[in-house]
């Protein structure tokens, strides 16, 4: 018998056929919990905030790539300022 890291409610699962990186829900607070280990067996909740911050920097990075009006920037520009750098 298991218990969730997060409300330490009994998981009932046969601990001899879960794998490592298996993935179960705790019944009691639908938490999703990551197998870590097998012997003994060893849970780690998965984080939503994580898979948000993720996504997050996923749409910034997706938002970077276009300008205002919606196109592509000039990488031009970029050029022009380093070699103006190397001048000096």
């Amino acid at each position: 018998m298991l218990r969730c890291p997060e409300c330490s409610a009994e998981i009932d699962v046969d601990e001899d056929e879960v794998e490592e990186g298996e993935i179960l829900s705790c019944p009691e607070c639908e938490t999703e919990l990551e197998v870590s280990q097998t012997h003994p067996v060893a849970l780690n909740p998965i984080s939503d905030e994580l898979e948000e911050e993720e996504d997050e920097d996923e749409l910034e990075e997706d938002e970077e790539d276009f300008d205002e009006d919606g196109d592509l920037p000039d990488d031009d520009d970029d050029d022009d300022e380093e070699e103006e750098d190397d001048d000096e």
